[in-house]
């Protein structure tokens, strides 16, 4: 709190110049034995935490409702240097975007987006950048009943208990629109994670409905984005990927919807990533992908599955490999343990509800509190997750890019020990600009 300091006598009157004081007590309240007291002024209330805002060292605000007049974000920390065109972000906003396929929601957004700060000539400038989306397939009018009534199990009823108002057409900041403001600054990140370390992100579609992709049909260590991007569902199994595709199709045409898992892995994750005790990396990758629209659970590693186990059948044992690291034998700790990554392939499940806006007739109540039946209107997927997958690697870069640039800040500052400690990159940095002596990292 802001405060001031003032001089009291030690008896009498506070003001300046005071004659009422005898001599003697005059000259006790000489400077030689004033008293200072701390007095407090009145503090202002400040809002700092928004909501729409995430990381420390490469901090991501994004902006924008689903039927205003666009989405994005403010990208702050990104270092200098870097090669960034649209085309960078392009790739994964077009993965994401509407309309792409049948089992995804019919709206028609190119989803084109537009850099206008940040970058010269080709380079990141070490300066905020503004990503820009317009929305140009708005139908406003296609949300009346959810003016009056509240979709159950959507936002629009904590929206009003929250705010008092709300952004009636798509649903406002609720809407999966938003996350076009994370899959830009997510391409961005992974294009600093892959040049600077070698990192890879990868996400898939493990499940849709009752249909599971079993883990042993997946070779994380050989996975490609061609694999994943082979069938419009984001299944890298052929077979399965029908399965899914019958499922979503199956509730689709009934005006219905299905949930489902998206698998995330990360590979050649640099070591010493996360920090104890409130900022382990787990839990900073779980807030991160529950905060995606629709999640509803989140498991790493051995998951709840692990419950099953001893400590002896759960434990990862350790080995010195032919380089002379230090690895474990199996994985069931996901690359992480005391919330710190260990250089293994990070792997997580992200568990993502039914869509809740479908064109079936539900019981619910009005804004004015009275009982009402209502078929809601407006374009959705039948199935978030093809969709969610794009989105769940931009989280994961994003925390993972937090992440790296607090470590090097915090433990590679000076240099390391090397009997211990790896150097962060660990990968040729590829498109990177530096000065010829410039020092190893």
């Amino acid at each position: 709190m802001a405060s001031s300091l003032t001089s009291k006598s030690l008896l009498g009157s506070t003001k300046p110049g005071s004659s009422s004081l005898s001599p003697e007590l005059r000259r006790l309240s000489s400077p030689a034995v004033q008293i200072s007291i701390r007095t407090q002024t009145k503090k202002k209330l400040q809002i700092q935490a928004t909501g729409s805002s995430y990381g420390t060292h490469f901090r991501v605000s994004t902006f924008g409702e689903s039927h205003g007049g666009g989405v994005g974000c403010i990208i702050d920390g990104c270092p200098p240097r870097i090669p960034l065109s649209e085309s960078d972000l392009q790739f994964d906003l077009d993965r994401r975007r509407p309309g792409q396929s049948r089992i995804t929601t019919p709206r028609k957004e190119t989803d084109t987006c537009r850099i206008s700060s940040g970058v010269s000539e080709g380079m990141t400038t070490g300066t905020p950048i503004h990503v820009f989306v317009p929305n140009t397939d708005q139908r406003g009018l296609d949300y009346s009943e959810m003016s009056v009534a509240y979709r159950p199990s959507h936002a629009d009823a904590t929206y009003d208990m929250k705010y008092g108002v709300r952004s009636v057409q798509g649903g406002g900041r609720s809407s999966a629109r938003e996350t076009i403001g994370r899959v830009a600054p997510g391409a961005l990140a992974k294009k600093i994670l892959k040049q600077f370390a070698g990192t890879e992100i990868l996400a898939y579609v493990s499940q849709v409905h009752q249909v599971v992709l079993p883990e042993d049909l997946v070779d994380h260590e050989n996975l490609t984005l061609e694999q994943i991007e082979n069938n419009i569902v984001r299944c890298p199994n052929p077979e399965y990927a029908e399965k899914m595709i019958a499922a979503i199709d199956a509730v689709r045409t009934k005006g219905n919807s299905v949930g489902g898992v998206v698998t995330c892995i990360v590979r050649n994750a640099p070591r010493g990533l996360g920090t104890p005790v409130f900022d382990k990396l787990e839990a900073e990758l779980a807030k991160a992908c529950m905060s995606l629209p629709a999640t509803k659970g989140f498991e790493f590693g051995s998951g709840f599955s692990g419950t099953f186990l001893t400590g002896l059948e759960h434990n990862d044992e350790f080995y010195t490999d032919e380089n002379g690291r230090i690895r474990t034998k199996t994985n069931r700790s996901g690359g992480i343990q005391g919330g710190i990554s260990n250089g293994e392939i990070i792997n997580m499940r992200v568990a993502f509800k039914p869509t809740s806006t479908i064109g079936r007739k539900q019981n619910t109540v009005t804004r004015d509190k009275k009982e009402t039946e209502m078929i809601a209107r407006g374009r959705h997927d039948p199935c978030v997750v093809p969709r969610a997958v794009p989105m769940v690697e931009a989280m994961v870069a994003l925390v993972l890019v937090d992440q790296l640039m607090g470590q090097y800040a915090q433990c590679h500052l000076f240099p390391i020990n090397p009997e211990l400690q790896e150097p962060l990159r660990t990968a040729s940095p590829v498109g990177l600009e530096q000065p010829q002596n410039a020092a190893a990292l």
